[in-house]
């Protein structure tokens, strides 16, 4: 069974756009948590996965980064190996 795929994002990202094409080209389902009005929830996330900028991505219980490292997971292959 795969594993859920959350990413986090603001409504001006254009690598947040760029992530969620990938996923969708992909056929990867993918719950999308718009932190653009809630600055306190963008800073927990970003707390919780240690990561600073949108989009976080999120597989399973793992941040994997943003777009550039969901870009490059699945350049490589790799992206099958996290779901």
């Amino acid at each position: 069974m795969p594993k859920p795929v959350t990413i986090y994002t603001t409504q001006a990202c254009p690598h947040c756009v760029r992530a969620k094409e990938l996923l969708k080209r992909r056929g990867i389902a993918f719950t999308e948590v718009d932190v653009t009005d809630d600055s306190k929830k963008r800073q927990e996330e970003e707390e919780r996965w240690g990561w600073m900028t949108v989009p976080i991505v999120v597989i399973g219980d793992k941040c994997i980064g943003g777009a550039d490292e969901l870009h490059e997971l699945d350049r490589t292959g790799k992206l099958k190996d996290y779901l």
